[in-house]
């Protein structure tokens, strides 16, 4: 039994069985011991999942390609420090790397500053050691609250959302929420009573009716997550790229177990009991929410779609010969990047949202093929 484990089994027999949503984040986000939180936390080949950004750095020069169009939507500020590009979950730090190593000849480059969201110190030497040579562009902050009064730029994340910890519940004659006990020092489920009104209201605002034996997720930190960056963005916009559904699709009659996964060391499993504090647990994300709440607190959806669509749209093709036209390795770098685009990869599960915040009517080309926002 590792020291997080003792320290989750402690608390519930302390003070009782805890909700899945408190188990979940403490199993990836309690303070040193937490799959995110702690020393240990990897990403990439030596870790338990790849992101877009480990599969070919054309990804990051892609954000880096979008960030410079909403810098021209923005009157293409031009003092240092006028424009910021903030990404919580930054992970490894190499999406920051590969923008910033595609923007550094580029006008946009003087006045952006870019801000790394990173509560965990070891992530931060980390993220530190790989952008050794971007230091004075770069700054760190614990918390998004850290921040105030962005009056121009982008609050970017990739595969951010999915990792909010999330209620589980299932529907046995009514609806039940999902608690975590302890029997013999082993983690047991129990059904009880809902933790929160706001899950009946979260299925009532998304017209969401369960049948008898479905059991799913509820994000409600989505929410609180969109009024912390209400809070800080005065205009801009928001750009969030995940894997999930619309809510129609995401409690459809055929996910009736829901969505949570867990990875560890490349490999999916379905029991977030083991390896605490050593592997990932994800649910997806549902996009109608992000939709819905966003435009509660004045946030228009340019678009939704999925990444591949996106990429395309957006001009990957006039990248990759801008970047790799001249390469030897011309052909094994256009394979590593078709698993960013091509169906039954990255580039269809995960999906792109951007959301804006202001008083112009931007048009985005990663829309220009597909917007499918209306979907949502």
């Amino acid at each position: 039994m590792n020291p997080l484990e003792q320290k989750i089994i402690g608390r519930i027999k302390k003070n009782g069985p805890i909700t899945f949503e408190t188990f979940m984040d403490m199993a990836l986000y309690e303070p040193g011991l937490g799959y995110y939180a702690s020393d240990k936390t990897e990403i990439g080949k030596a870790g338990d999942f790849y992101t877009s950004q480990h599969l070919h750095p054309a990804f990051g020069a892609m954000i880096g390609k979008q960030i410079e169009e909403i810098w021209k939507i923005m009157g293409s500020p031009s003092e240092a420090d006028d424009f910021y590009a903030v990404e919580p979950g930054a992970g490894a730090g190499l999406m920051c790397k590969d923008v910033l190593d595609y923007l550094h000849s580029r006008e946009v480059f003087r006045s952006l500053t870019y801000v790394i969201v990173e509560p965990n110190p070891f992530m931060q030497n980390k993220q530190k050691k790989v952008l050794e040579g971007y230091l004075d562009k770069v700054k760190w902050v614990p918390s998004l609250k850290e921040l105030s009064n962005i009056k121009k730029g982008c609050i970017l994340s990739n595969e951010l959302l999915d990792a909010f910890p999330v209620h589980l519940i299932e529907m046995k004659e009514e609806l039940k929420e999902i608690y975590v006990t302890v029997n013999n020092d082993d983690f047991e489920e129990i059904k009880g009573a809902l933790s929160t009104d706001a899950i009946s209201y979260y299925l009532n605002e998304f017209s969401i009716e369960l049948p008898k034996g479905y059991r799913t997720e509820i994000n409600l930190r989505i929410k609180d997550w969109l009024e912390t960056v209400n809070e800080i963005l005065t205009e801009g916009f928001v750009l969030t790229i995940d894997y999930g559904y619309p809510v129609w699709d995401y409690y459809s009659e055929d996910r009736n177990r829901g969505t949570l996964l867990c990875y560890y060391k490349h490999q999916v499993f379905e029991d977030p009991y083991k390896n605490i504090g050593e592997q990932d647990i994800t649910a997806h994300v549902n996009f109608s929410s992000v939709k819905k709440w966003g435009e509660e607190l004045g946030f228009e959806t340019l678009g939704f779609c999925q990444q591949g669509t996106y990429l395309v749209s957006l001009g990957i093709d006039e990248m990759i010969k801008e970047l790799y036209g001249n390469s030897s390795d011309y052909l094994f770098e256009i394979a590593n990047i078709k698993r960013l685009i091509f169906p039954g990869t990255i580039g269809e599960t995960h999906k792109v949202m951007i959301q804006y915040k202001g008083n112009a009517k931007p048009e985005l080309r990663g829309f220009s093929l597909r917007n499918q926002a209306g979907k949502l």
